[in-house]
């Protein structure tokens, strides 16, 4: 009997296991969008991904700019009811943007203005979705598995948004599913997250009446100073002004900067530029390839960060090995790829931007570990307000590169031409891509020296 007591229940793995499939949803939803570009330009007759930018660049404005908030609301009232007031809302937003192009009788017409306007919705609703699950984490995981957990948190959700397309590929395009109908579907599972996800979580593992005591003693162990809960008075001045706040959101800013191009424009350039069709199989996995190889290397990295720390590296040392690397690998695949553009080799391309995406996510254990680090009983502030200049970046780029193609569309058109197709768009704009290209490998080089500042061993809030 007393040996059965002094075995850690494993409840902590139940609840990584629910925040791994929110991180799941999270995607589902979030890459949904841009595979859906060709159906929703035709209901609204646009002619290129260009004039889509201020759609997809409304999600990350408002996606940015709701992190704090939501993740004030997460360290004060706990990740719990956050966390299924958030999902609840992206749901809703989700299956609402099924609704576009279409008009109802004479009263309503849900044009690419209302468009713009679900998506900004949209983004509230996702925004401190990570932050908040970085909260649920610090409280349930012990330090050493902090790393591992945020590697596999990020690991689900580039699995699912590699996924994506071929799933969108299967529903719409073979099965031949409305592709509005394929909305809904996915609005309804993140209603089904919040019903599983109210039963089972609990803020702490002392309100879980299945965690033993030696479960809870292994989660609260080597974190003095990290249980207490926050409250309503938050020392902002103090976090903003914290040299390892600037320094982290600076690098998480760099880091978006360039991952958003896989998101948004990667099934623009294939279909544009290499002329992947919609239908084709292998033209899916071109698409989520950064995504799936990004799974791996979010295992990896994660798996890295903790593995140094329990061989007794510093916190500093190990959160930034792992995380100078990737950034290095992935600015020059970018350089990689713009050589196979410039070759018209599909497939060496799409290899290229993968491994980026696999280079990129070999940091995302430890960024979001040294949340935990630095932020402890602030985990999900800090990691919010990263995760906002983060995602200020993709509003930035996304913007950028669409008015990068738009110009480069404008001065490489034939004189008296304005509406562009096919082969004459795809020469026009190529151009505006390899731009695109050095810039993203050139801003991730700037990352990785941005993570010598950060010091992982020094809490925002030191007594």
């Amino acid at each position: 009997m007393n040996n059965i007591e002094n075995n850690p229940t494993r409840v902590r793995y139940l609840i990584l296991g629910l925040v791994c499939f929110l991180s799941m949803i999270t995607y589902l939803d979030r890459a949904a969008f841009p595979n859906a570009q060709v159906q929703i330009q035709n209901s609204f007759n646009f002619t290129d991904v260009s004039q889509m930018a201020w759609a997809m660049a409304a999600f990350n404005l408002a996606y940015a700019l709701f992190e704090i908030p939501t993740g004030y609301l997460g360290d004060v009232f706990g990740p719990k009811t956050t966390l299924i007031r958030i999902v609840l809302w992206w749901s809703a937003f989700t299956a609402i943007t099924g609704l576009a192009g279409l008009t109802f009788g004479t009263w309503f017409s849900f044009g690419f203005g209302t468009l713009i306007v679900v998506r900004f919705l949209f983004g509230i609703g996702e925004a401190g979705a990570y932050p908040n699950i970085t909260r649920a984490l610090h409280n349930w995981l012990p330090v050493t598995e902090r790393g591992f957990a945020q590697g596999l948190v990020w690991t689900s959700a580039r699995i699912m948004g590699g996924l994506t397309p071929l799933l969108w590929l299967i529903f719409v395009i073979k099965l031949e599913i409305s592709w509005r109908i394929v909305f809904f579907f996915f609005g309804a599972v993140g209603v089904l997250w919040c019903i599983a996800f109210s039963r089972v979580f609990k803020n702490n593992p002392s309100e879980h009446p299945t965690a033993n005591d030696a479960e809870k003693e292994l989660i609260l162990r080597n974190k003095s100073g990290e249980t207490e809960q926050a409250h309503a008075h938050i020392p902002w001045g103090k976090l903003f002004a914290s040299r390892n706040m600037v320094f982290l959101c600076a690098m998480y800013f760099c880091l978006n900067f360039g991952w958003y191009f896989n998101l948004n424009y990667l099934p623009a350039i294939m279909s544009e530029q290499f002329q992947i069709k919609p239908q084709d199989w292998m033209g899916a996995l071109y698409k989520g390839g950064p995504m799936l190889l990004g799974a791996f290397g979010c295992f990896i990295g994660g798996f890295a960060t903790d593995w140094f720390l329990r061989n007794g590296k510093s916190k500093t040392w190990s959160r930034r090995a792992p995380a100078v690397f990737g950034n290095i690998a992935c600015g020059m695949c970018y350089f990689s790829a713009l050589y196979f553009l410039n070759q018209r080799d599909p497939m060496f391309f799409a290899i290229s931007i993968a491994f980026a995406g696999f280079c990129n996510d070999l940091t995302m254990g430890s960024t979001w570990a040294t949340c935990q680090d630095i932020g402890q009983k602030h985990a999900a502030i800090v990691s919010g307000t990263m995760n906002m200049i983060g995602n200020l970046g993709g509003f930035v780029v996304t913007l950028l590169t669409g008015k990068i193609l738009e110009w480069s569309k404008i001065m490489n058109a034939a004189e008296g031409v304005v509406n562009l197709t096919g082969d004459e768009l795809a020469k026009a704009q190529f151009p505006g891509y390899q731009i695109n290209l050095v810039m993203f490998g050139l801003v991730y080089m700037i990352g990785a020296a941005i993570w010598f500042g950060i010091d992982a061993n020094k809490p925002i809030l030191q007594d």
